[in-house]
C-alpha cells in the first residue's frame, strides 16, 4: 500500500527549529525518515535540537541563523544544501510576536515582527527557492496562523496579525510564480497552540479568549499540527498550491 505522506529521504531545511512549533516540526520530519537542517539563533538550544532529531537515524545540521540577516540565510542555506545534498522541503517557521496595544507600540517592536515575520519569510523563501528551481521541485510551507483571516477580540494583536496576512499574500504570490516549475508553496495555519511565544502574553484574559471564542475550548495539543504540515510536505499535496490549510479548532468557522 503506497503511503501519500511518505518524506522518507527527503532534506528539509526548519527555521525557528530551538523550540515551540518548529522543534516539534524537526521532530516530526526525522521520525518519518527525512533528513533535516535546522535553524534558528540559539545555537545550545539548537544542538539539543540536533540530538533529538538525530536519534531518529537521519542526519541533522544544524545552522545557527538570525532570519532578518539576509547574509546569515544565505550562508546558513548554503550549508545546508552542501551537507545535504539537496533542498526538498522549507519549513518557514521563525516568528516573532507582542501584544501591546497600537498607540503604545514602539517602532522599534513593530519593526522586529515585521522584519522577521515577514522579510524573514520571503528572504528564506528566495534563497531556497533558486535551489528548488534549479532541481524542478519543492515544497515550500509558510507557517502562518489563523490571524492570517482574523484578529482575536480583546488581546491586541496588530503587528501580529497583520505579518500573517502578508505571509499569506506572500505564499499566494510565490506559488503563482513557481507553479509550473515542480514548486508549491502553502500557508499552515494554526489556532493557538502551546509555544514559548505564545506563553509570553498566555495570561487569564487570553486564556479565558480561546475558551469562549474556539468552537474546541482549548489551545491545541502538541502534534496536532502534523498530519496537516505532513501533508503539505508530501506529494499527498501534489496538486495543491497557494493554499491557507487552518488548524485552529473550529476557530474561524464562527
Amino acid at each position: 500500500m503506497k503511503n501519500y505522506f511518505d518524506v522518507s529521504g527527503k532534506n528539509a531545511i526548519v527555521t525557528g527549529a530551538s523550540s515551540g512549533l518548529g522543534r516539534q516540526f524537526a521532530l516530526c520530519l526525522a521520525e518519518q525518515g527525512a533528513n533535516v537542517a535546522i535553524m534558528a539563533r540559539r545555537v545550545e538550544k539548537l544542538e539539543e535540537v540536533k540530538k533529538e532529531v538525530e536519534a531518529y537515524g537521519v542526519k541533522c545540521v544544524a545552522c545557527p541563523c538570525d532570519v532578518t540577516d539576509t547574509q546569515q540565510i544565505k550562508n546558513a542555506v548554503e550549508t545546508a544544501a552542501k551537507e545535504l545534498g539537496r533542498v526538498d522541503i522549507l519549513i518557514n517557521n521563525a516568528a516573532a510576536g507582542f501584544a501591546t496595544p497600537v498607540v503604545e507600540t514602539t517602532d522599534e517592536t513593530w519593526e522586529r515582527v515585521i522584519n522577521t515575520n515577514v522579510n524573514g519569510v520571503f528572504y528564506f523563501a528566495r534563497e531556497v527557492g533558486k535551489i528548488m528551481l534549479a532541481q524542478n521541485y519543492g515544497k515550500i510551507i509558510n507557517i502562518g496562523s489563523f490571524h492570517c483571516q482574523v484578529t482575536m477580540n480583546g488581546v491586541p494583536r496588530s503587528g501580529y496579525s497583520t505579518a500573517k496576512g502578508a505571509v499569506y499574500m506572500m505564499t499566494k504570490a510565490l506559488a503563482a510564480e513557481w507553479a509550473k516549475h515542480g514548486i508549491t508553496v502553502n500557508t499552515l495555519g494554526p489556532g493557538y497552540f502551546a509555544s514559548e511565544m505564545s506563553d509570553k502574553v498566555a495570561d487569564e484574559k487570553y486564556e479565558s479568549g480561546i475558551r469562549n471564542n474556539c468552537p474546541m475550548g482549548r489551545r491545541g495539543n502538541p502534534g496536532e499540527l502534523n498530519g496537516a504540515m505532513l501533508y503539505l510536505a508530501s506529494d499527498a499535496s501534489s496538486y495543491v498550491t497557494g493554499q491557507l490549510l487552518l488548524v485552529d479548532g473550529g476557530w474561524t468557522i464562527v
